[in-house]
């Protein structure tokens, strides 16, 4: 399991929803993650870019015929960030003494059982 330790470049959304769509994948082609998240081309370019640039996302161009194809994959780095945030995420909810399962319900439960 990996360490906690939350991570000021994943966190932002748009990023975080990237990072998390990478980790579910080995490679995402450009205009899926663009679909899936709803991103103009260019904020999605900037946010990958900047992925990148922290060596979090690996990034492939290609030619399919003379039509030029992005993918991306988020890298042994990048993974390991994302894991480690997610642990981060994960103590920060544990603290608030909510299970993140559970949801609304449960805590009604929880306060009655208290009385």
């Amino acid at each position: 399991m990996s360490t906690a330790g939350f991570d000021e470049l994943i966190h932002a959304p748009t990023r975080l929803e990237i990072v998390s769509l990478l980790a579910a994948a080995q490679w995402a082609d450009f205009k899926y993650i663009r679909d899936q998240l709803g991103l103009s081309d260019s904020a999605l370019s900037k946010q990958l870019s900047t992925l990148e640039s922290a060596g979090y996302v690996d990034i492939r161009k290609s030619f399919v015929g003379k039509r030029p194809r992005t993918s991306a994959s988020l890298s042994k780095t990048g993974r390991r960030a994302f894991e480690q945030h997610v642990a981060a995420l994960q103590q920060i909810i544990a603290r608030s003494g909510q299970d993140a399962d559970a949801g609304p319900a449960a805590d009604a439960d929880r306060r009655i059982l208290r009385r």
